[in-house]
């Protein structure tokens, strides 16, 4: 389903807060981090989430993707804006791949099952900076209920 994504994907030097040698992959495990955490609660539960959700997009070990987390809260730690995550997203991979980077954050949003109004916030914005339609938005968040079981 994404693997369509990383024919694109190349390494980005010129933001700070992404590694040449990590580009857009740690970008978007930037992306989920940040949105695992926009609720005030970031478990054990949740990393792993985000963990399982990066081992599926980028194939690899468990441990590949434990290391792109801990990168990935580093990064956060040392960026105020979402904008340096996003930029090598926008430049580097097609609009339609864009929409199912947004897809894996209503995975991540959901994964205690609840929606809170920061993580609805935090999905719209980082939509916007990736340039994905409030259409598109809606509907990849109907994909991921469906496919999770959830009612709305």
């Amino acid at each position: 389903m994404f693997d369509q994504i990383f024919k694109f994907l190349g390494a980005d030097d010129s933001n700070p807060a992404v590694r040449q040698e990590d580009g857009p992959r740690l970008a978007i495990a930037a992306l989920l981090v940040e949105a695992a955490k926009s609720d005030g609660v970031y478990s054990d539960g949740e990393r792993y989430v985000v963990a399982g959700l990066l081992r599926r997009l980028f194939g690899g070990a468990e441990a590949d993707a434990e290391r792109l987390v801990d990168g990935a809260e580093h990064a956060l730690s040392q960026s105020v804006q979402l904008f340096h995550f996003t930029r090598p997203i926008v430049e580097q991979v097609p609009p339609e791949q864009r929409v199912r980077i947004i897809e894996l954050l209503w995975e991540t949003v959901y994964a205690d099952r609840v929606l809170t109004p920061e993580e609805d916030s935090l999905v719209r914005r980082v939509a916007g900076l990736l340039y994905v339609s409030d259409r598109d938005r809606g509907d990849a968040r109907l994909r991921v209920l469906q496919r999770l079981g959830i009612s709305v």
